[in-house]
């Protein structure tokens, strides 16, 4: 039964419009009628964001616009609240949460979802904050792909070698899959720029890696990690394994193996923690600052309460390590969207709520044009059909049918037209020729 009063909606409340946030608001939205349950969605952007395609939105591959998804147009019938959540009381039932003006709201439930999903960890580095980026929303891609093209540009206009060697050197710190699919796809792209810049070659390029584990991307097998390193490294890559960067003050990137070189680019992928504000919850949440689940996606002794994501702290039925939780995964968090709101249905409607268990599908990841590894149901695929699979597999769980027609489209007009090669920093401070007329 409802644990909203007889005859009223149930009140649904969802903390998060990432993949997780809108693919529950959907299926409770498909499911339940609007007497049963009145779901509502908080975030601060209206948008969901489809990280998977990012580096290739920024590499040009595909149009922005086409890789996020309004929460308005997919939610009809749910409220969405454009806001930051400041606080939660489970006690009360309540969540607060600052509105776009400036002042505070209180949204009440009956049931919580929470799954704002995760940021960026950084380190306490000398210099990071202030010259790093990172690579895990639209704007960051947008930016980094202005930026690099920006590179190239300035270093076709100077004269001074130094300074040239310097905005050609691109650093990434992190070899998980963000940190490998966005140095890669930048890559191939500044090499498809390189013909329109007479006095610049593909060598004068510099491309680092930094990771401090002896791995790159630990989703994939052993030997398919270290072919996708040969790969990077037939192409010029330089890669330092079981390596930490120390240092990063006025560009100047230390690493503690003792190389040292300076980088007009430093992009950050080195790992995500969950989202900072649960801090500011009475809500459970293990050493790590993750929400603690149990394997219905329930929080444990917070009833009405459920979690689900990168935030959430969810056991791993899989694992032989009794305390083995779900890795932050794109994979895990459809997955356990879709648990979710099957078992948020179950339970207004008297059913059994079933644990998440979850079986390894495998990994997909493109290096660029024509270039991929993945690793499907024990399956090993390299090259051109590891590429095409992955944009296949992406392309398959892109929401809503047009914005797929659109990724599409994008593709076919990249196969006899060259990518559009052009840097538009300006849209980064957009009053900057304005201002400056009026002085």
């Amino acid at each position: 039964m409802s644990s909203a009063t007889a005859g009223t909606a149930t009140r649904i409340v969802i903390v998060g419009g990432g993949y997780v946030g809108m693919t529950v608001a959907r299926r409770l939205r498909a499911k339940l009628s609007r007497d049963e349950a009145a779901v509502t969605v908080v975030d601060p952007r209206s948008y969901m964001t489809y990280q998977p395609f990012l580096a290739e939105a920024a590499a040009g591959s595909v149009e922005p616009r086409h890789v996020v998804v309004p929460l308005r147009e997919v939610l009809t019938g749910c409220q969405v609240f454009c806001g930051e959540v400041t606080g939660m009381d489970s006690a009360r039932r309540s969540v607060t949460l600052r509105v776009p003006d400036g002042h505070t709201e209180q949204l009440g439930y009956d049931l919580l979802v929470v799954a704002p999903g995760s940021v960026s960890k950084t380190l306490p580095i000398p210099g990071l904050a202030e010259h790093a980026v990172g690579f895990k929303t639209l704007e960051e891609a947008i930016y980094l792909r202005n930026h690099v093209l920006s590179r190239l540009d300035a270093a076709a206009s100077t004269l001074d070698p130094v300074l040239r060697k310097r905005l050609l050197t691109f650093a990434f710190v992190g070899g998980g899959y963000a940190g490998i699919e966005a140095m890669a796809e930048l890559e191939d792209m500044a090499r498809h720029a390189l013909p329109y810049y007479e006095n610049l070659r593909a060598e004068d390029m510099r491309w680092v890696l930094v990771e401090a584990m002896d791995r790159i991307m630990p989703e994939v097998s052993a030997p398919l990690a270290r072919y996708t390193l040969d790969r990077l490294a037939e192409r010029g890559f330089e890669s330092y394994l079981n390596t930490t960067m120390t240092s990063v003050q006025d560009g100047h990137v230390v690493l503690d193996n003792g190389v040292e070189f300076d980088a007009d680019t430093v992009v950050w992928t080195a790992g995500v923690k969950p989202s900072p504000m649960l801090a500011n919850t009475d809500l459970p949440l293990d050493e790590r600052g993750r929400v603690r689940c149990s394997a219905t996606l329930a929080v444990e002794a917070t009833p009405g309460v459920f979690a689900a994501g990168d935030c959430a702290a969810v056991p791993d039925l899989t694992s032989k390590d009794p305390d083995a939780v779900c890795a932050p995964s794109a994979q895990h968090a459809a997955r356990q969207a879709r648990r979710l709101a099957r078992n948020i249905i179950a339970r207004l409607h008297g059913g059994t709520q079933r644990r998440y268990r979850h079986s390894y599908a495998g990994s997909v990841a493109s290096l660029g044009l024509y270039r991929g590894v993945a690793e499907i149901y024990g399956v090993k695929l390299k090259g051109a059909p590891a590429w095409a699979l992955h944009r296949g597999y992406h392309l398959a769980t892109m929401p809503t049918a047009h914005r797929k027609a659109r990724i599409a489209a994008d593709w076919a007009l990249s196969l006899p037209f060259r990518r559009q090669i052009v840097a538009l920093g300006e849209q980064h401070e957009p009053r900057k020729e304005f201002v400056r007329a009026g002085g």
